[in-house]
């Protein structure tokens, strides 16, 4: 097949996946996540149900697939906060704030608990502990940072002390929270 006929397939493919995700989460915010049916989706979305089936098996599918998406999103957002310029501390806190923030508007909820066990959260995860276990190694290296505790600690105290920020009942609580937890990684005395 010509080029322009495979690139004109694959982003009409494109453009029904995310018609579908985007109508799966506007209709499982709308009605709740046991309401929603393969046939709302596909209604929603302007395509028929067979053809709903030839990308998603079921409503869990294109749920986990709409949350990848969510969380490549959110890894994106962090990894721009992370290489913009300053030092590492400054762009550690911007980093922090940021996910304290994502934890706080997106957890406790019922669809949250179904997709946070996917494989897609523990390869998300690592790759969130990895580029701030990086800034934390450039921030020790500078002498912003501590240096006294090994930075993979320190990424992951950061991580789980952050993520009680989804718990908490205002932004501004979220703020207190990640003035603490960088209170943590300031160099001993």
């Amino acid at each position: 097949m010509p080029k322009l006929w495979n690139e004109t397939i694959e982003t009409h493919r494109r453009a029904v996946r995310d018609a579908a995700l985007d109508a799966a989460a506007a209709l499982v915010a709308e009605h709740g996540l046991r309401s929603v049916t393969m046939s709302q989706i596909a209604k929603e979305t302007g395509v028929g149900r067979a053809t709903l089936y030839k990308y998603f098996p079921d409503v869990e599918a294109i749920l986990t697939a709409w949350h990848e998406r969510q969380i490549l999103r959110h890894l994106e957002h962090l990894a721009r906060l992370r290489d913009q310029a300053g030092t590492a501390g400054e762009r550690l806190k911007a980093v922090l704030e940021a996910y304290a923030l994502i934890q706080h508007e997106h957890h406790g909820t019922e669809l949250a608990a179904l997709l946070h066990r996917g494989e897609h959260v523990v390869r998300a995860r690592q790759h969130l502990h990895d580029f701030i276990c990086g800034l934390l190694a450039e921030g020790a290296e500078a002498g912003d940072l501590r240096d006294d505790v090994a930075p993979d600690e320190l990424a992951a105290y950061c991580i789980h002390a952050l993520g009680a920020a989804g718990s908490l009942p205002s932004e501004a609580a979220v703020q207190r929270l990640v003035t603490v937890a960088l209170a943590g990684l300031r160099p001993a005395r």
